[in-house]
């Protein structure tokens, strides 16, 4: 059983090895095809039905998450070279975080100068 079409799951490619195997034969690179199709299957990929197919669709697929990784790992060595970006934002949160501090004082002060400005005029009155 050397060539099997219409392989579209591992399931059906386990159930074509039992049966090649109850005719005293395999199929040719089981174990890299159920692999592949194990590899499609947690990445939502169809199979093309064939081993061929297959194998050439899993070539392609390590390559774009290769060239994926490699861009990945440009971003993040660019950003490492280049740290300025982060203390510069760093910078600016902390300026609107003081910025902030600065209203909520002055609200503060301000109601506590009323709230001194109203005692003082009520204790004068009273006196």
């Amino acid at each position: 059983m050397a060539d099997v079409e219409d392989i579209k799951s591992v399931d059906e490619l386990r159930k074509a090895q039992a049966a090649a195997q109850a005719q005293g034969a395999n199929i040719t690179n089981y174990s890299q095809w159920e692999q592949i199709l194990e590899d499609f299957e947690t990445a939502g990929i169809q199979s093309t039905g064939t081993f061929d197919g297959d194998v050439k669709l899993h070539e392609q697929v390590m390559e774009k998450i290769e060239a994926f990784i490699e861009q990945a790992q440009e971003i993040q060595k660019q950003q490492e070279l280049n740290p300025k970006n982060d203390e510069t934002s760093k910078m600016d949160n902390q300026t609107a975080q003081d910025k902030d501090q600065v209203v909520k004082a002055n609200v503060a002060n301000g109601t506590s100068s009323a709230i001194l400005a109203d005692y003082m005029k009520y204790y004068h009155m009273l006196s």
